[in-house]
């Protein structure tokens, strides 16, 4: 799988599908959240984070991506709602290297 696929794949939600991926040196910043260092702590996080995403429904989209050697940013984004009612919605810009 090309680094392009695994970041889309991240940036959708679809953490299962990048798990093995991921080094074990990693460090995932969600900017105004919390510092994720190691591939053991953000395999927890992403785990943790998709049993969320599949308690909702979900509607992530890709508005634009931006491709330079091994780095990605991806902006897009994101509605969820529970039982027909939106309960969050929020624009984002993933960048990965």
């Amino acid at each position: 799988m090309d680094i392009q696929k695994i970041a889309e794949f991240f940036s959708l939600g679809k953490f299962h599908k990048v798990i093995k991926h991921l080094s074990d040196d990693i460090v995932w910043n969600v900017v105004g959240g919390r510092t994720f260092k190691g591939k053991v702590a953000v395999i927890k996080d992403c785990e943790q984070t998709e049993r969320y995403f599949q308690s909702v429904d979900t509607d992530f989209k890709i508005i634009d991506r931006i491709v330079d050697n091994n780095k990605i940013a991806i902006t897009g984004t994101a509605k969820i709602s529970k039982n027909g009612k939106r309960i969050d919605f929020s624009y984002a810009c993933d960048v990965f290297e």
